[in-house]
C-alpha cells in the first residue's frame, strides 16, 4: 500500500466527516421508508363489496421460495360469501421467521390480494407470534402482534415508528 492510496482513503474519510449525518433518532423520530420497501404482508379486500380478494388458489404458497406461506381453501357459501370467487382461504398463514420478503407472493397472486406493506417493526419474543394468520394481515389491522398486545395492555392505539409514502392499494391502512 502506497502513501498515495492512504491519502486517497483519508480524503474519502474527511469528505464524509463534514457531511450532514443520516442518523434518525429512532423511535422518537419517524424513519422514512422508500416506496419500494417490502415489509409486513397485507391481505386486501374489494373496495366496493368489502369481500376478501383472496380466493384460496395457493399460488402465493407455490411461488414462495422459503415455504413460509400456508393456504387452506374452502368452498364459498353463496348465501354468505367470504370472497368474490367460488372458494376462499379458510386458513392463510405466513411464518415471518421463514419469510425473506422477496415479493414473489405478491407477484404470483392473480387477484392482487397479497401486498407487502411498509411495516418493518416485526420483532417479538414468542415463536407463535411470528406466525401471522389471516386476521393479522387483513387491511385495517395496524402493527405487529407485539405492538397490538402492548397497545391493548396500555389502552392506547398502535403507534408505528416510520412514515411511508402513500400506496392506493393499501387505502384503509393508517400509517
Amino acid at each position: 500500500m502506497s502513501v498515495l492510496d492512504i491519502a486517497k482513503g483519508m480524503g474519502v474519510t474527511l469528505g464524509h466527516l463534514f457531511k450532514k449525518p443520516m442518523t434518525v433518532q429512532y423511535p422518537e423520530q419517524k424513519a422514512p421508508v422508500q416506496a419500494r420497501f417490502r415489509g409486513r404482508h397485507h391481505l386486501l379486500r374489494h373496495p366496493d363489496t368489502g369481500l376478501e380478494k383472496c380466493i384460496g388458489c395457493s399460488l402465493c404458497a407455490a411461488a414462495c421460495p422459503a415455504y413460509a406461506i400456508y393456504v387452506e381453501a374452502a368452498e364459498n357459501d353463496p348465501a354468505n360469501p367470504t370472497s368474490a370467487g367460488e372458494r376462499y382461504a379458510s386458513i392463510y398463514e405466513i411464518n415471518m421467521l421463514r419469510c425473506i420478503f422477496c415479493g414473489l407472493c405478491e407477484e404470483a397472486c392473480p387477484t392482487g390480494a397479497v401486498v407487502l406493506g411498509h411495516e418493518f417493526e416485526l420483532a417479538d419474543f414468542r415463536y407463535q407470534d411470528f406466525v401471522y394468520g389471516k386476521e393479522d394481515m387483513l387491511v385495517g389491522v395496524k402493527g405487529a402482534k407485539w405492538q397490538r398486545r402492548e397497545a391493548a395492555a396500555k389502552g392506547k392505539d398502535v403507534e408505528l415508528g416510520f412514515t411511508a409514502p402513500p400506496r392506493p392499494e393499501l387505502e384503509g391502512v393508517d400509517y
